[in-house]
């Protein structure tokens, strides 16, 4: 035997030896291969969400945002300015504009806030819009921001391999989002959903009051407009939840947070403490320092947590307690989790739950097991039976085909779905076929009377391009299925393209080498069964 044909060889064992040892590790067994193959939600069961962003509210925030800059801006103009109003989610007043600053504060918009116009003026009161494709572009930022903070959030659960991504097109508010294995769906449901919003407000008079009856009759049964009624965690005699009136804007939000971490309360309950970074704190410190002797609302969702009473300036600290009886220590760790993890730019809502039993996965992985025998049974009886001894060559390319696939999806981490299965079929076959032209080729230069090493090596170099073309083409389609498609599709894409990559090298590197070694241990190398 040739040294070229031992260090083919060389190199088909290597290979092999890798592969088998990267999804089943030494000495090979059944338990790593299931470690090392990720299995995904339809083979081992889980949970499966379409969300909504309700991006409106992103919108709203982006509002108060603007009024709270706008209103910094004016100040350090001296331009009086009596009121905010905000009217609609992408609009609000400013109301009793000094009449002789209308081109400054009009000059103050443009450069600040370009993405705002007045649509009208009315005396001194200014309406503003934001422009219709800034709208556009926040929510879509919404959306993007959402998918990385609930990715924040389950990466931190520890849960395995989510497929976490925007649905339909890029303007789409739609999340669709897979766990595969989640043991507890309805936490998961907690932390993906909870907007975790922390924001820091002035209570307006004292509280809490009973309910919102009481509190609209201090103002005469009309709420002003820069105030808002928030429901308290405290709860009234008959079990209705208390409420506060708060300012409506100029608070801290939680995009001034910088960290939040489980701690005590003085009762030595479980509490969450939380810093501020440099801008909130600056901004924390004026308002406590302006405002000593009122009360602050703690705000987590639109329900106050608490509202102690300033006593100090306060600049970078703070602590949200769960009332008189306190968080437990899960639901405390799983608030840090969340404001750690950033707020969600919107609330979220659940448009599709669909939840895999292990049962099912089980099954399924017995349907397609079953199919993949099948079918690699049919496959290799035909080209036994056609092809005879050259069959052969083909059932340990085929094999080989397959344990460089289940390698190289254990090194890439790649998840094995139950599409990904029927990838793993389709690969069988684009194998065989590929056989079929090389074996049919060599059936034809036997024909035309050539000796079997000529025919065999002829009849390589010639199919060859003909497989680097048909695997090119089906390469481009698995790429594009696997880029726009969802998670299920994007299982076969993966199998599919790892599976016609390793085919190359199986048809045409493997298959050959076994032939050469049947050629040399043959006196005359004049004949091979085909």
């Amino acid at each position: 035997m040739s040294k070229r044909i031992l260090q083919r060889l060389g190199v088909i064992l290597v290979l092999t030896l890798l592969s088998v040892y990267l999804f089943s590790g030494f000495p090979p067994s059944f338990e790593n291969m299931k470690k090392r193959i990720h299995l995904g939600l339809d083979l081992q069961g889980g949970i499966q969400l379409v969300l909504r962003v309700k991006t409106s509210d992103a919108i709203r925030a982006e509002t108060d945002q603007t009024i709270e800059s706008l209103k910094t801006q004016i100040q350090k103009e001296n331009i009086t300015v009596r009121e905010w109003t905000r009217t609609q989610d992408n609009q609000f007043n400013a109301i009793g504009v000094d009449p002789t600053k209308g081109s400054d504060f009009r000059r103050i918009l443009t450069e600040v806030h370009p993405e705002w116009d007045v649509i009208s003026t009315t005396g001194d009161t200014y309406t503003l819009q934001l422009k219709q494709a800034n709208e556009a572009q926040y929510r879509q930022q919404s959306v993007a921001q959402a998918i990385s903070t609930i990715s924040n959030r389950i990466n931190a659960l520890g849960v395995t391999e989510p497929t976490i991504q925007q649905r339909g097109t890029s303007s789409s508010d739609q999340i669709l989002i897979q766990f595969p294995g989640v043991k507890d769906p309805a936490r998961v449901q907690d932390i993906i959903q909870s907007t975790a919003l922390l924001e820091l407000k002035l209570v307006e008079g004292t509280g809490p009051l009973p309910s919102k009856e009481a509190a609209l009759q201090q103002y005469g049964g009309i709420l002003p407009a820069n105030l808002e009624i928030l429901p308290s965690v405290e709860h009234s005699a008959d079990g209705s939840p208390m409420v506060y009136v708060v300012k409506r804007t100029g608070g801290i939000s939680g995009r001034d947070l910088k960290n939040a971490y489980v701690s005590r309360d003085e009762y030595q309950h479980p509490a969450i403490s939380f810093s501020l970074n440099a801008e909130g704190a600056q901004r924390f410190g004026v308002l406590t320092e302006q405002n000593i002797g009122k009360l602050l609302a703690i705000i987590l969702d639109n329900r106050v947590q608490s509202a102690p009473q300033l006593k100090s300036k306060i600049t970078d600290q703070g602590q949200i307690t769960g009332g008189t009886g306190g968080y437990s220590p899960k639901d405390a760790e799983d608030l840090a989790l969340k404001l750690r993890s950033g707020a969600l730019p919107a609330s979220i809502g659940i448009e599709e739950e669909t939840i895999v039993g292990a049962t099912l996965g089980t099954d399924s992985i017995k349907a397609g097991i079953t199919a993949s025998l099948v079918a690699l049974g049919a496959v290799l009886a035909f080209v036994l039976i056609y092809y005879k001894a050259s069959g052969i060559n083909a059932a340990v390319a085929m094999f080989l085909n397959l344990i460089v696939l289940l390698g190289a999806m254990a090194y890439l981490g790649a998840t094995l779905t139950l599409p990904g299965i029927a990838g793993v079929i389709l690969t069988i076959g684009v194998g065989i076929d590929s056989n079929v032209l090389i074996f049919e080729r060599i059936r034809e230069e036997l024909r035309a009377g050539k000796n079997a090493a000529s025919a065999v090596l002829t009849s390589f170099k010639r199919v060859f391009i003909t497989l680097v073309d048909t695997h090119l083409a089906a390469l481009i389609s698995a790429a594009f299925l696997f880029q726009f498609g969802t998670g299920a599709v994007k299982g076969f894409a993966v199998t599919l393209f790892i599976g016609l990559v390793s085919n190359m090298f199986t048809a045409v590197f493997v298959s050959r080498t076994l032939f050469e070694i049947v050629l040399t241990r043959k006196e005359t190398g004049e004949s091979i069964s085909i």
